[in-house]
């Protein structure tokens, strides 16, 4: 008998535990190693925010999954790997061998970026954002009982922190709640960038594009050209980093940390290991880190995992050269992109509700 073991419980995870309890692989022990025991759909969280999903709704079980494809489920995060002896180190102390080896961890924050991001909330990993969050609109909601004005900061102007801000904007708009978005870019993402411009604008959210943040410290964000700016909560939505256990491992990574893979989903340096989502980066088709992206990987990857344990030829995997991005503008509104095309109104917030719903629906087992 065969083992396969998944790091991580991420989008294209969620579909290879569908697959597989489909239809079962046969003589293979399969364990998932996930930190969490559910999964956050990451297009839902601004919604959360706003006030349109209770947090139930934006999530997937993980056990029921692992129940259904027969998987054995262990909460605990991987440490370190040793591919000498085919052994994955996890916090919890425990060493989990395997065959076969699939890794869909997501990133992870960068908090050596700037100096004092300890001070700030990180919108990653999404289950730490949520247990800080919490506090946060506690503390805003205690604010505008006392008459009192709160200051949010958001270091990282890109789709994540753009469509919190605003979703914060929604939930708090009785509130007097002054926001701040930095960015050392001089755009916004893509060709949506005029549109966000003006809807921030519209909601009174000031935009420093051009800025670097040189220093966060508890009630304020220092700029690299001096300015300071008043912050009583500061978060940090600067982008996908990758962890430092892959690389220390020996697996092959791009400059950035992320691991290489070939069209296989394999990666170029050690056969039988597999990666895929955010922690990923393909060595000849480079696309940006995105849960659409993610997505699209389960299916090559639960395909080409079969074939692996059953040393089968492998499927190619090409990646759509462009995708759809919906990006929420907080008030059940939302704007749409698809290359050089845009568009927005309710009616897009309606088709990427419908969109969000749906994946949790496909996913979401009764526990």
């Amino acid at each position: 008998m065969k083992k396969l073991l998944l790091l991580g419980g991420g989008h294209a995870h969620v579909h290879v535990l569908k697959s597989f309890a489909n239809n079962p692989p046969a003589n293979v022990a399969i364990t998932l190693v996930s930190p969490y025991a559910r999964q956050v759909y990451s297009g839902m969280l601004p919604g959360w925010v706003a006030g349109h999903y209770a947090i139930g709704q934006c999530v997937i079980p993980l056990p029921p999954l692992c129940r259904a494809a027969g998987v054995s489920f262990l909460e605990t995060a991987c440490e370190s790997i040793d591919f000498s002896a085919r052994i994955v180190r996890c916090a919890d102390g425990s060493q989990q061998t395997f065959d076969v080896l699939s890794i869909d961890t997501g990133p992870v924050a960068n908090t050596l970026i700037i100096p004092g991001s300890a001070n700030a909330i990180s919108v990653r990993p999404i289950e730490s954002f949520i247990d800080a969050y919490s506090g946060v609109a506690r503390d805003i909601t205690n604010r505008r009982a006392a008459g009192k004005s709160t200051d949010v900061v958001f270091v990282g102007a890109g789709a994540a922190g753009i469509e919190l801000a605003l979703a914060m904007g929604v939930a708090f708009r009785d509130a007097n709640v002054n926001f701040t978005l930095i960015s050392g870019a001089n755009t916004l993402p893509g060709s949506v960038g005029p549109r966000l411009a003006r809807v921030l604008k519209d909601r009174g959210c000031r935009l420093l594009t051009g800025k670097m943040a040189a220093r966060i410290d508890a009630n304020c964000v220092h700029l690299q050209d001096g300015e300071i700016i008043a912050a009583d909560h500061s978060f940090v939505s600067t982008g996908a980093s990758a962890a430092a256990w892959p690389r220390e491992a020996g697996l092959s990574t791009d400059d950035a940390g992320f691991i290489l893979v070939d069209r296989h989903l394999q990666s170029i340096s050690h056969p039988g290991v597999f990666a895929a989502g955010d922690c990923a980066s393909m060595q000849h088709e480079p696309r940006p880190k995105s849960g659409v992206y993610a997505v699209r990987a389960g299916p090559p990857l639960a395909e080409n995992l079969r074939r692996c344990l059953l040393s089968k030829t492998l499927t190619t995997y090409s990646p759509q050269k462009r995708s759809l991005y919906l990006i929420s503008t907080g008030d059940q509104h939302a704007i749409a992109s698809w290359g050089h095309w845009t568009w927005q109104g309710k009616w897009v917030w309606n088709w990427k509700d419908r969109i969000d719903r749906g994946f949790i629906a496909k996913y979401a087992l009764a526990d």
